[in-house]
């Protein structure tokens, strides 16, 4: 049977903030229960990490067991090869994943390339979009009346938007709806429809017709209720009027 290489490991915090100490239990209690369920004895098992003891497990240990805290430093735990004890009580502990991860070099490196990858598929398709699909995109994304900004302005803030929010990006330009999406702005910011008793009511504003259209679902704001209504049936014609109208 091959030997188990024992290496040193590094462990972090998963906050983006990580305070300058943080302390994590070391053994189970009512409050803070630290158990393990073990698949092969099928019974949860208690941890406990004690220095001078050969397992992680408290019905492994004998009664001399000598405890001390395990605290991140820096954001940070550094558990030498020596301490094997330590690192499987870390592996097995219920915050791992949570609160606290292994540093993995090959597995960052692979998170680090797909966010890449991700921002440089949306930066390729906000430079590939036309006048007309960035004004689209605008309205949707910038909440921006597009008449009043350069095209350069445009697409500087949408390329901005892109590679900050890469898969928020692709999910909108690859929408179907987004033309739709983005004629319901359109409505408002060219005044042909306005919004009364508080934007609860959605209302023509044509020189020719004051009427009242529909009223804002209960929850949902107006551009989604205004978007939902224009893809039923009662909707399409109303949509051809307001089309018409800009």
């Amino acid at each position: 049977m091959k030997a188990k290489i024992l290496e040193d490991k590094v462990y972090r915090l998963t906050r983006n903030n990580a305070p300058l100490s943080f302390i994590i239990p070391t053994r189970s209690t009512s409050r803070t229960p630290l158990l393990y369920f073990d698949e092969e004895k099928g019974i949860n098992r208690p941890l406990r990490y004690a220095r001078n003891q050969k397992s992680p497990f408290e019905d492994e240990q004998d009664g001399n067991a000598i405890l001390e805290p395990v605290i991140f430093t820096d954001g940070f735990l550094r558990v030498p090869r020596t301490n094997p004890v330590l690192q499987q009580f870390l592996d097995l502990h219920p915050m791992n994943g949570k609160k606290f991860e292994m540093v993995d070099g090959k597995r960052d490196a692979e998170q680090e390339l797909e966010i890449i990858n991700l921002e440089v598929d949306a930066l390729i398709e906000a430079k590939s979009l036309s006048i007309e699909q960035l004004e689209m995109v605008g309205r949707i994304i910038m909440n921006k009346d597009v008449s009043k900004v350069s095209t350069s302005e445009l697409k500087r803030d949408i390329i901005v938007y892109a590679r900050n929010y890469p898969e928020d990006f692709l999910n909108l330009v690859n929408d179907s709806d987004m033309n739709l999406k983005s004629k319901c702005k359109l409505f408002f910011s060219e005044g042909i429809l306005t919004t009364r008793n508080k934007d609860k009511e959605i209302w023509f504003n044509t020189q020719g017709n004051k009427k009242k259209l529909i009223n804002v679902a209960y929850g949902e704001d107006v551009i989604t209720t205004l978007f939902s209504y224009l893809k039923t049936d009662d909707g399409i014609p109303v949509l051809e009027y307001l089309e018409k109208q800009i």
